[in-house]
């Protein structure tokens, strides 16, 4: 017998694994695929539609305890109980990274929405923030006091939001690396955080039965839901913002805000739900254990009205409306890089990379250097709200004025952005007027030839050039040693050649050592301010070799006790740190004014910008 609750919702039940299931996640783009973690220490892949594996990854060696898709749901992130990370290609069913750092249990882990971060929490209470490109570990987030259950990265990817079993929410600050603000207005462990899609305002569930809502510009609750008669498992915000999911243990309801109010209640048994996903006007849930898929249609969902919350009423309906309840609230919204291209034409890259017509470079280098600019704003209620204009951080937010923000890519860049900047692919060559090799009139073979021709010879002497310049150095190379050949490629006054050279030892890591280190520090320095992006992205990729690599020796040799007696090499070697150390110094000023940068470029500054965090530390 179908009833109003059971026409709402369906529900699918399977054994996902040989032992127990720890976690589960959907795909973010359409919540049509399910990745399951269990104790058999696998990752199992499951249609959403039929409930039928397609894949199943193996390579952890303890139970899987957390798992996360990125965005674009190529990639899978896991965690395991002994405290090791696995970034997976879903496609090529392969594991790209392995992440070891954490003591005990994975519980929570987020991938940045623009950048190539990855943010994971542990029992150990620490939240570390890793770069997937190059398996290096960032930054480590201290401050929780209690195991940290939840993760998130703000829309526009400078802030990471955190819960916590000792009842606290904190904001981190990822330019700063330090807090912002707490709240602790719940008074049992935080179990679930979402950040509004578009509104300056983050969503906390917790096992204390409330669903709090915080204002991220003033850093005040603005909501405090109490409907739950058991612990909020997760709470997710519709597409548009206008209402926010919370899931319990028995139930889901559908709240909104400002005032505080109560749309709908679905009642399920759906146990330890541990995630909820829009798709298709319908909110897939799924949980670990036995597990199981819940389907709600939410077209039969109420998602607006005016019934506000009263008090703690227990019955699982929605409240009364009182009289006069009215509120609107202004709040800012997030400004977060949108490609300016249709969404026809992104569908298109990705079918021609899945088909190999394009090479994963290609695609990721065409969708970065699109142009950008800000989505429409939503509202987060059903009523209506004043549209704000875009305007600076509020002064509440302790950021310092050298730090900025991470690069906001609009669609018109800034003179200080790329104006001045020769973009790697381009169109057309760099000077050339292609007009001036088109006829004005009747010209005969000979002279289309000769203006064909014109400045040829000019061409294959250049190149020639640079041919010769780069076998001497080949030669000194092969004859001496790296650092001799490097120097003498400096001495030949061309940029192109030191470029070269740093092409080729920037993916040999084993060729590098701290003396040759002091002598492509001042090249990385000019080769920064170049106006070719291609030299500023070489300048950026061995800046971020030498701090990878050479900064913990460089510390720990500067701030090691004197030796008693002479000891020339001891001397050599900490001369040669403290040479460097002052170049670093240099450049992480050159660095931070270059951070605000639109494009490719101002992003890879911004993660230098992370990445030398430490130089602030004066030795």
């Amino acid at each position: 017998i179908k009833t109003p609750e059971t026409e709402k919702r369906e529900k699918d039940e399977f054994v996902a694994h040989s032992g127990s299931a720890c976690c589960t996640a959907l795909t973010k783009s359409s919540s049509r695929l399910l990745a399951t973690g269990g104790d058999d220490c696998k990752i199992n892949l499951w249609s959403v539609s039929n409930a039928k594996c397609i894949m199943s990854l193996s390579g952890h060696k303890s139970p899987v305890e957390c798992i996360q898709f990125k965005e674009s749901d190529e990639q899978l992130a896991s965690g395991s109980q002994s405290g090791t990370l696995q970034v997976w290609d879903v496609e090529a069913a392969k594991v790209l990274r392995t992440l070891v750092g954490h003591r005990a249990n994975i519980t929570s882990l987020s991938f940045h929405p623009y950048g190539f971060f990855l943010a994971s929490s542990s029992m150990d209470t620490n939240i570390k923030l890793w770069d997937v490109r190059n398996k290096g570990y960032v930054f480590r987030f201290k401050g929780h006091t209690q195991a940290v259950r939840s993760l998130a990265f703000s829309p526009d990817g400078k802030w990471l939001a955190s819960a916590s079993d000792d009842s606290t929410v904190k904001l981190w600050d990822l330019t700063l690396g330090k807090t912002i603000t707490e709240f602790t207005s719940h008074s049992a462990a935080v179990n679930t955080i979402q950040f509004h899609p578009n509104e300056y305002l983050l969503a906390s569930g917790s096992a204390d039965r409330t669903v709090k809502l915080w204002d991220l510009e003033k850093f005040t609750m603005v909501g405090s839901l109490e409907k739950d008669t058991t612990p909020v498992r997760c709470v997710h915000f519709s597409l548009d913002g206008s209402c926010l999911f919370s899931g319990s243990t028995d139930s889901l309801r559908v709240f909104g805000w400002e005032p505080d109010r109560c749309f709908d209640v679905v009642s399920v048994g759906w146990g330890k739900v541990s995630e909820l996903s829009v798709s298709n006007q319908q909110l897939v849930r799924s949980s670990a254990s036995m597990v199981s898929l819940y389907a709600v249609d939410l077209k039969k969902v109420k998602m607006t009205g005016s019934a506000v919350i009263q008090g703690s009423a227990q019955q699982n309906e929605p409240s009364t409306e009182p009289k006069g309840t009215k509120g609107v609230a202004l709040r800012r919204n997030y400004v977060r890089p949108t490609t300016t291209c249709s969404t026809q034409s992104q569908n298109w890259l990705n079918i021609c990379y899945q088909f190999g017509f394009l090479s994963e470079c290609f695609l990721c280098h065409t969708v970065v250097s699109l142009q950008h600019k800000a989505p429409p704003a939503a509202a987060s209620t059903s009523e209506p709200r004043a549209e704000l204009p875009v305007v600076a951080p509020p002064p509440a937010v302790p950021r310092s004025s050298h730090l900025p923000s991470p690069p906001s890519q609009t669609s018109a860049p800034s003179a200080r952005g790329r104006s001045h900047i020769i973009p790697s692919s381009r169109n057309e060559p760099v000077g050339l007027n292609i007009a001036d090799f088109l006829p004005h009139g009747f010209i005969s073979e000979e002279d289309a030839l000769s203006q064909i021709t014109k400045g040829h010879q000019t061409m294959i002497a250049i190149l020639s050039s640079r041919h010769k310049n780069l076998q001497n150095v080949r030669m000194v190379w092969a004859r001496d040693d790296l650092k001799s050949a490097f120097k003498m490629a400096v001495s030949m006054n061309d940029f192109s050649i030191v470029v070269d050279i740093l092409n080729i030892i920037n993916n040999q890591t084993a060729l590098w050592k701290l003396d040759l280190c002091t002598e492509v520090l001042p090249q990385v320095e000019k080769l920064l301010q170049s106006k070719y992006e291609s030299y500023v992205q070489t300048g950026c990729s061995s800046l971020r070799l030498i701090m990878n690599h050479f900064w913990p020796l460089i510390t720990d040799t500067l701030k090691a006790t004197p030796s008693v007696g002479v000891d020339i090499t001891r001397e050599e070697r900490h001369q040669r740190c403290q040479l460097c150390c002052d170049h670093l110094k240099k450049l992480s000023v050159l660095v931070k004014a270059k951070a605000s940068q639109v494009g490719r470029n101002g992003s890879t500054f911004w993660e230098l910008q992370l990445l030398m965090v430490p130089l602030d530390d004066t030795l």
